[in-house]
C-alpha cells in the first residue's frame, strides 16, 4: 500500500501507473485474444459474431468501471486521511454491494440477451453465434465485477502490483484456452466465450481473497461490516460514473446498428480496428485512473495545490504516450489488422481495409483525447460529477448524430470521422471544468 501525498507527482504517478499500464495491457489481451482467435482460426463471420456483441459486453463492463470508481475515490480519500477504519467498512461494504448487483445484471441480461442483438439489426448470418457468445459471457458478469471492484480497492490503497500479477496469470491461462477450445475441441465462438469466462473468473477470485487478507492487515480495531452512510458516499461517485459509461455504450448501441446495415464484411473490419483501439485507449486511460487515485488522496489529505501538480504531470505523461500510439497505428495498422484476418478471399481484404480506414482516421486524435482522460480523472478525484458527465455526454451526442449524418454521403468512412469531431468536444468541454474545478479549490 502506498501513500500518493508525499514525494514529486512526476515520479510518483509514473511510478504508480506503470504497473496499472501493464495490468490493462493484459486485461485488453482477453477481448482482443477472442477476436484473433475467432477471425483466424474460425472465419470472418465469427470475428464478425464477436464484435457485434460488443457494444453491449460494453455496457456490462461500463457498470463494473464505473462502480469501481465509486469505490476507488471513497477509498482513497479515507486513506489519503488516514482513517483506516472507514477504509475497511468501505471494503466489505463494496463487496457485499457487488455481489447483490451481479446477480440482478446476470437475470436482466439473460432474460433479453436476444432482445438486444435483435434491437442492433445484427445480420442474420452471425446473429446466432453473436447471442450465443453474449450469453456465455453474461453468465460471468460476477466475476467481471468482483475483480473491477477489487482492483479499484488496490489502486485506492496504492498498489498497483497486485492486480499486475493477477492479470499475467489469468491472460496466459485465457490465450491456452481460446486456443485449445477453438483448435482442438472445435467448439467455435463458445469455446472463446468459456475461456474468457474460465479465465476471469479464477482472476476474481484469486483478486477478492487478496483483497480481504489486505484489509485484515489494516489495523483500526472494530469496525461496520455494511454501512448504508458509507454506500451512499461511494454511490454519489459510482451513478453518475456507471451512467457516464453506460451512455457512452448505449450510444455505441446506435452506432453499431448504423455499421451492421452495411454487412457483416464491414461489421467484421470494424470489429478488429475498434479491438485495436480501444486497447490503446484504455491504455491510455489509465494515466488518467491514476490521476484520479492522486487527486482523491491529496484532496481527502487537503493538500489541494498538490492536485494541481499532478494533473499537469499526468498530461505530460499521457499526451507523450499517445504521439507514439499514434505513430505506430499509423504506420503499422495493415499489420495490426492481420492479427485478425487472415487470407486472400475477396471477403478479408475488404475486411481489412475498413479496419485500416477506421484507424488511420482516429490515430492522429490520440492525443488530444488523451488530454480529456486527465482532466476526467482529476475531476472524479474531486468528486466533481457534473462537468465529467458533462464532457462525455457533449462527445457522445456529437459523436452519435454525426455518425448517422455523415455516413450518408460518405458512407462508413464518415461514421469513423465522427469519432474525433467528437473527441474534440468531449475535451474542450473537460478542460473547462477542470480549470473550474481549480480555481474553485485551489
Amino acid at each position: 500500500m502506498k501513500d500518493l501525498t508525499v514525494g514529486k507527482p512526476f515520479e510518483v504517478i509514473g511510478k504508480f501507473a506503470l504497473p496499472m499500464i501493464l495490468s490493462m495491457i493484459f486485461q485488453q489481451v482477453y477481448s482482443v485474444v477472442d477476436s484473433i482467435v475467432a477471425g483466424r482460426f474460425i472465419g470472418v463471420n465469427a470475428l464478425g459474431a464477436v464484435g457485434a456483441s460488443q457494444p453491449i459486453t460494453v455496457i456490462f463492463i461500463a457498470i463494473a468501471v464505473g462502480t469501481g470508481m465509486g469505490i476507488n475515490v471513497v477509498i482513497s480519500g479515507f486513506f489519503g486521511a488516514k482513517k483506516y477504519k472507514r477504509v475497511k467498512s468501505c471494503i466489505s461494504t463494496a463487496v457485499i454491494t457487488i455481489v447483490i448487483m451481479s446477480v440482478i445484471l446476470t437475470v436482466l441480461g439473460l432474460v433479453g440477451c436476444r432482445w438486444m442483438m435483435s434491437a442492433m439489426s445484427t445480420p442474420s448470418d452471425i446473429f446466432e453465434d453473436s447471442a450465443l457468445y453474449l450469453r456465455i459471457y453474461i453468465m460471468g458478469i460476477l466475476f467481471l465485477m468482483l475483480y473491477n471492484g477489487a482492483n479499484a480497492i488496490f489502486t485506492a490503497l496504492g498498489d498497483s502490483i497486485t492486480p499486475l500479477i493477477f492479470l499475467i496469470f489469468s491472460s496466459v491461462l485465457n490465450i491456452i484456452l481460446d486456443v485449445l477450445f477453438v483448435t482442438t475441441f472445435s467448439m467455435g465462438v463458445a469455446g472463446v466465450a468459456w475461456a474468457t469466462f474460465i479465465a476471469q473468473g479464477i482472476a476474481s477470485v484469486l483478486a477478492v481473497v487478496t483483497v480481504f487478507k489486505k484489509n485484515a492487515k489494516i489495523q483500526a480495531g472494530n469496525y461496520q461490516r455494511f454501512s448504508p452512510l458509507l454506500l451512499k458516499k461511494m454511490t454519489w461517485i459510482a451513478v453518475p460514473s456507471i451512467m457516464q459509461q453506460s451512455f457512452v455504450s448505449v450510444g455505441q448501441l446506435f452506432v453499431q446498428g448504423r455499421i451492421n446495415s452495411f454487412g457483416s464484411v464491414v461489421v467484421a473490419g470494424y470489429s478488429g480496428g475498434f479491438k485495436i483501439q480501444i486497447f490503446i485507449l484504455s491504455v491510455l486511460g489509465t494515466i488518467g485512473n491514476a490521476v484520479s487515485s492522486f487527486t482523491a488522496q491529496n484532496a481527502g489529505a487537503g493538500k489541494w495545490e498538490r492536485t494541481k501538480e499532478g494533473t499537469n504531470a499526468g498530461i505530460k505523461i499521457i499526451v507523450a504516450m499517445a504521439a507514439v500510439f499514434s505513430v505506430l497505428c499509423l504506420v503499422f495498422s495493415r499489420q495490426a489488422m492481420g492479427l485478425f484476418l487472415s487470407g486472400n478471399s475477396a471477403e478479408a481484404v475488404r475486411s481489412m481495409g475498413v479496419g485500416v480506414d477506421f484507424l488511420r482516421i482516429n490515430a492522429p486524435f490520440f492525443a488530444l483525447v488523451s488530454v480529456k482522460f486527465v482532466c476526467d480523472g482529476m475531476l472524479r478525484g474531486m468528486s466533481e460529477m457534473k462537468g465529467f458527465m458533462a464532457s462525455t455526454f457533449a462527445d457522445l451526442i456529437a459523436r452519435v448524430s454525426l455518425s448517422y449524418v455523415l455516413s450518408v454521403p460518405f458512407g462508413a468512412a464518415g461514421i469513423w470521422a465522427a469519432w474525433p469531431i467528437g473527441w474534440v468536444i468531449g475535451t474542450s468541454v473537460s478542460v473547462w471544468f477542470g480549470k473550474r474545478a481549480q480555481k474553485k479549490y485551489i
